[in-house]
């Protein structure tokens, strides 16, 4: 073979091994990009865990009761639509009553050194009474005689064996005439729970609104309660 012929056949391989480095570099630089967005999106994922920061605002229609919520105040994604619905499921945090953000994240996450997330859901009346209502006739049956004192003027109840409230207490502020009236988990369920005191009332057409809270909260029973009223109303439109 010719010198010519090896050189020829030199730069031919020559530039082969090159054009197969310049794709293996160019593969390496694609892929290196294409970890790096998905690394950005799946830290962004776990940050998000569920919630979201998008405050569009969705109209859910429950039974003749329409519920205007942004979407950082809706629990769960699947809810996240406009539509009909049987049950409606927000956290706010306290006392501010807005949705997740990532500034307030440690909250929503459980994080934060101190509880402030309120959960709340909108659901048709089960009962003709909400919790209030149920005091005299029914709850006033099954507690104790005497109570606790609580924090802020309330009074703190348990109830009776054969209650069925096992592990509760009943918590009452009495103003005027509609009442404060919660119930509470007490002992280990309580510890394991976020949010181990519930209340409900009647909203809206035939809504039924239940919202769960921090026992620490109960020391400000009067502005939550307020809040969460003036919550309920600005959602509900007539």
């Amino acid at each position: 073979m010719s010198i010519v012929a090896d050189d020829v056949e030199y730069n031919v391989v020559k530039s082969g091994v090159m054009l197969k480095l310049f794709y293996l570099l160019a593969g390496l630089a694609v892929l290196s990009a294409g970890l790096s967005v998905a690394g950005k999106w799946l830290g962004t994922s776990i940050v998000m865990a569920g919630h979201t920061d998008d405050t569009s605002l969705h109209e859910i229609v429950i039974g003749d009761d329409v519920i205007s919520a942004h979407a950082n105040a809706i629990r769960f994604q699947r809810q996240r639509v406009d539509g009909i619905a049987t049950r409606l499921d927000l956290y706010f945090r306290y006392p501010e009553m807005e949705g997740y953000s990532l500034a307030k994240s440690a909250d929503f996450n459980n994080a934060a050194t101190t509880k402030s997330v309120v959960f709340v859901s909108f659901e048709p009346r089960q009962m003709s009474r909400d919790m209030t209502g149920r005091l005299e006739p029914i709850y006033r049956r099954l507690i104790v005689d005497k109570p606790m004192a609580g924090p802020s003027d309330l009074s703190l109840y348990d109830f009776t064996e054969k209650s069925g409230y096992l592990n509760e207490l009943l918590a009452v502020g009495s103003d005027a005439s509609d009442p404060f009236v919660a119930r509470c988990l007490t002992g280990p369920a309580a510890k394991d729970s976020i949010a181990p005191c519930e209340r409900d009332i009647h909203v809206g057409q035939d809504l039924s609104l239940t919202y769960r809270f921090p026992k620490e909260l109960l020391a400000d029973w009067r502005r939550l309660d307020a809040a969460v009223k003036d919550k309920a109303r600005q959602m509900l439109r007539r």
